[in-house]
């Protein structure tokens, strides 16, 4: 049988989370999407802290009215300003098992506009 689009997901994450992992000198950004939303977050894997997060459901980017792509380009620039405030720089990036195209790409855009390195 065929897998689901979930059980795809899952595998491929699980073969992005062999090779990347977040340190606390490089931490790592993760994406979740759902059909609504977009959630990011900045993660050391080895303290087991999460360091920054944002999502679409925040006030200031839920307030704004525009396309799922330019509200995921909001979250990677928030995600972007909160983690330069607790003082990272580079990254390494979490597709989480998505394609990089659409709403993960446009998050990570925005997330390298506002000044993190990946």
């Amino acid at each position: 049988m065929a897998l689901t689009k979930y059980e795809r997901r899952i595998r491929i994450k699980s073969r992005i989370r062999k090779i990347v992992s977040g340190t606390e000198a490089r931490p790592r950004l993760t994406v979740f999407r759902s059909n609504k939303e977009i959630y990011a977050q900045v993660v050391d894997d080895v303290s087991g802290v999460t360091i920054s997060a944002a999502s679409s459901r925040d006030k200031d980017i839920s307030s704004a009215k525009a396309t799922k792509i330019e509200v995921a380009k909001l979250v990677g620039k928030a995600l972007a300003e909160r983690a330069l405030k607790a003082g990272v720089e580079t990254i390494a990036f979490d597709r989480g098992g998505y394609l990089y195209h659409g709403r993960v790409k446009s998050l990570a855009e925005g997330a390298r506009e506002a000044g993190l390195k990946f």
